[in-house]
């Protein structure tokens, strides 16, 4: 279900901005994508958690899907008017936003209700595994997405006269979110493990408190989010691969991808050669790399040297996501899992549109390549600050960081 949901996800993403960029020529008609999504998914990522925690799963995700699946074919449809003019080219944008709108209040439940569900199916003392191979699924969809989506884009309408790019690579959206609809009616039944006895508003509070007084996940978020926030070159790949580096949308498909790849190759290798034996300052070196190949892309002036660095990009971000993913499931009750997801959701899984934003204001206030070597100086700028706060987090295993939370729990 996560593959395929994942695969048409991520050529959604890729083809939106791209057709968006064509269509505007606008920097912040690029950010306002981001905005578009992250302002529903911010907003009530904390009563996903809420309703992830008190009602049984599999319908939620049906719903869920459902409502995604009824989005992207109302994007399909919209597209449809290169070819047949069915509403006025002026409502095109708001009613492309208002889909993605749509997406960002589905996703504010969709996170919640799968991480409850993958702590459920797989057993404690198999996180750390389960993690990466959980997230290797999610980085194969978002190599081969990407990838497929800026080729069936580019090269539709020269195979299929009269077709556009946009209007077939939506097709294929539609088609595999559907699959992953059906997917998701296949799945057994995950009924709430707890359910809050006290009010939302006294729940929510719970889920806050525990975040915000857990040292290491406080720390682990706010690293996340604010490397992400300034570090969000993939908004504006739209512009690289229109204006600087002239390669397209099936280039675009490739800049995507190459990411994506460098991400899952490095968790096929994690599987073996675990990142979680001293947590912390693999986080933290991991961080400071990403940083590093930010900047690199930014300066980067031909094709393959760009893939390289948005190859190392996707490898080093791989690195800390499943460091955070274990250290979120190890340290989390099972009785708050709706609610602390919801928070991560706040700090982490918006993180990328709320930077997309950023990125593409920055862009269109200082330009495309100074936005980019911006972003990556300011996360290494926060990974330095956050070594300096937190240095005795770093000789520590993960047993040892474990080992606070269990005496508390028991």
């Amino acid at each position: 279900m996560r593959f395929f949901f994942t695969f048409a996800y991520q050529m959604q993403t890729t083809v939106l901005g791209f057709y968006i960029y064509e269509l505007t020529h606008s920097k912040i008609a690029l950010a306002f994508i981001g905005l578009a999504e992250a302002v529903p998914a911010v907003g009530i990522a904390l009563y996903g958690g809420y309703v992830a925690d008190k009602y049984e799963k599999r319908k939620m995700l049906l719903l869920i899907f459902s409502g995604v699946c009824l989005a992207a074919l109302t994007m399909f449809l919209v597209t449809l008017n290169n070819m047949h003019s069915y509403i006025h080219p002026g409502w095109i944008l708001p009613v492309l936003y208002a889909m993605i709108f749509c997406n960002g209040v589905a996703r504010a439940f969709y996170g919640p209700a799968t991480f409850t569900i993958y702590a459920e199916s797989i057993p404690k003392e198999l996180y750390p595994n389960g993690s990466t191979w959980s997230s290797s699924t999610w980085q194969i969809a978002s190599i081969l997405g990407p990838f497929v989506g800026g080729f069936v884009y580019g090269f539709a309408p020269h195979i299929i006269k009269g077709l556009s790019g946009i209007t077939a690579t939506f097709g294929i959206i539609l088609l595999f979110m559907l699959i992953s609809l059906i997917l998701v009616y296949r799945l057994r039944k995950f009924p709430p493990v707890f359910v809050p006895k006290e009010n939302i508003w006294k729940s929510l509070k719970e889920g806050l408190n525990f975040v915000f007084t857990n040292k290491i996940m406080f720390y682990a978020m706010s690293l996340d989010l604010f490397s992400v926030f300034f570090g969000g070159a993939v908004a504006l790949l739209p512009v690289f691969a229109l204006d600087i580096l002239h390669v397209g949308a099936e280039g675009l498909g490739v800049m995507r991808m190459a990411s994506s790849l460098g991400a899952a190759l490095t968790m096929l290798i994690m599987v073996r050669f675990s990142p979680v034996t001293r947590p912390w300052r693999n986080l933290l070196i991991a961080v400071a790399g990403f940083g590093v190949a930010i900047i690199g892309f930014g300066l980067s002036r031909e094709f393959y040297l760009s893939l390289a660095f948005l190859f190392m990009q996707g490898s080093f971000d791989s690195v800390s996501v499943i460091i955070r993913g274990t250290l979120m499931q190890l340290l989390t009750p099972d009785q708050m899992r709706g609610r602390v997801s919801a928070v991560n959701s706040m700090f982490i899984g918006s993180s990328n549109e709320i930077g997309d934003f950023e990125s593409g204001m920055a862009a269109k206030l200082f330009g495309t390549i100074p936005a980019v070597i911006f972003g990556g100086s300011m996360t290494l700028l926060i990974v330095t600050i956050t070594f300096l706060k937190t240095k005795k987090l770093i000789p520590l295993s993960l047993q040892e960081i474990q080992a606070p939370q269990i005496a508390q729990n028991s």
